[in-house]
């Protein structure tokens, strides 16, 4: 006998891995150079020099012992405080070490959370577009996933929306900013007016409405503000992964960071390290902790994914596809012309262009593309583009 939600899980793979395999399938035919993949976020800078040096440091400067044994089960300290010091130098917060919670990467993270806070009944809001994994995490934590319908074509928050949605079963609002798939990051006016908005709801039902801020994304900002959301709302909950920010995705390290000023913070605190704890996610890799310790205060270099986004906006935009301009991370999302974007996406593919529909994130109609590819790539791709758009009659 077998668990059918995991044999359902397992069986259905993830429409982007799906592209992906299919493009390294295609890629071995046609050759990697004629093969467009805009499926997989895949970092495509470099981690900074620092990082590199300081596991050659740690390696050949600390006892093997220490480098590769246990740490505490939330992490080690040292990484713990340097993650602190960071964030209180750059947004004059005042955290602590013992506000955090070290993790392998969002993913655990974000199951972590979930399963702290599936009360029977419990209700999880999600702001569409949304990662596809979240519903699947959520489900699993014992949650009820609903989804706030998409605020277009800004893609900020649909404020009226939440405020018909939040009832009294509702546990959190989870948010990601600067956003997979459509690359805009909320405004300062945005989140305070969400913040608003649950503070009300939270004193109407009588208990809090956390809300929990996904975040592996927050360094890769062009030119604008990503708030430091406790500030905020202090009922606030970040999952944050160094895999974009330090181009680690393979290392699985982020924090979870439970604001001091929380409802009920040392309780909530101790529900998320007991969750991590019964799905076996303690103690983060311990020479990955060794090197965020020293380089918790490196930021990326974003020239070339902001060339990349540039050229791409630009570009898109001249030949009439629709998009919300990208601010952050490294995506678009873009209108489908003709309205379908599973039949745009399979055109696509005869092309050898892969781009993925926008359904599994809760906005069917557009297409997600992922400029963290090379720039040659980008300038190549650009008339196969034209091409499709020339094949849908103008309305």
């Amino acid at each position: 006998m077998l668990s059918e939600n995991a044999y359902a899980l397992g069986a259905n793979r993830s429409c982007i891995r799906d592209l992906f395999e299919y493009g390294c399938q295609r890629a071995a035919l046609v050759g990697r150079e004629n093969v467009y993949d805009y499926s997989l976020g895949n970092p495509s800078i470099p981690s900074p020099p620092e990082v590199n040096q300081a596991v050659r440091d740690i390696l050949a400067d600390t006892d093997s012992l220490l480098v590769h044994g246990y740490t505490s089960a939330v992490g080690d300290y040292a990484a713990r405080k340097a993650i602190s010091d960071d964030l209180n130098a750059r947004y004059g917060a005042e955290t602590a070490p013992e506000d955090f919670f070290l993790g392998c990467g969002a993913a655990p993270e974000l199951v972590a959370v979930f399963r702290a806070l599936a009360v029977p009944g419990g209700e999880l809001l999600a702001v569409a577009p949304y990662f596809p994994e979240y519903k699947p995490f959520a489900q699993e934590a014992g949650l009820t996933f609903r989804v706030v319908p998409p605020d277009v074509p800004s893609f900020q928050i649909d404020l009226e929306a939440v405020k018909e949605m939040i009832g009294p079963h509702t546990q959190a609002i989870l948010i990601n900013s600067p956003n997979n798939p459509s690359g805009v990051v909320y405004t300062r006016q945005t989140l305070t007016a969400l913040g608003s908005l649950l503070k009300e709801k939270a004193a109407q039902y009588g208990h809090p409405i956390y809300l929990i801020s996904d975040e592996p994304y927050r360094e890769l900002a062009y030119g604008v503000e990503v708030p430091f959301i406790p500030q905020i709302y202090p009922d606030t909950i970040i999952c944050y992964s160094y895999s974009k920010s330090l181009s680690l995705p393979g290392e699985r390290i982020g924090y979870i960071y439970v604001s001091r000023e929380a409802t009920d913070s040392q309780r909530l605190y101790a529900a998320v390290a007991g969750a991590a704890r019964a799905c076996g996610h303690v103690c983060a890799p311990s020479l990955w902790q060794k090197v965020i310790a020293r380089c918790a205060g490196l930021r990326p270099d974003l020239q070339s994914y902001d060339r990349n986004r540039r050229a791409l906006y630009e570009g898109l935009t001249a030949m009439g596809y629709e998009m919300a301009k990208p601010d952050g991370a490294f995506y678009l999302f873009i209108k489908a012309p003709g309205g379908d974007a599973n039949r745009f996406s399979e055109l696509a593919k005869q092309k050898d262009l892969l781009v993925v529909p926008g359904d599994g994130f809760g906005c069917p109609g557009y297409f997600r593309i992922c400029y963290c590819v090379s720039y040659d790539l980008i300038q190549r791709s650009l008339p196969v583009f034209q091409t499709l758009m020339e094949a849908f009659p103008k309305a």
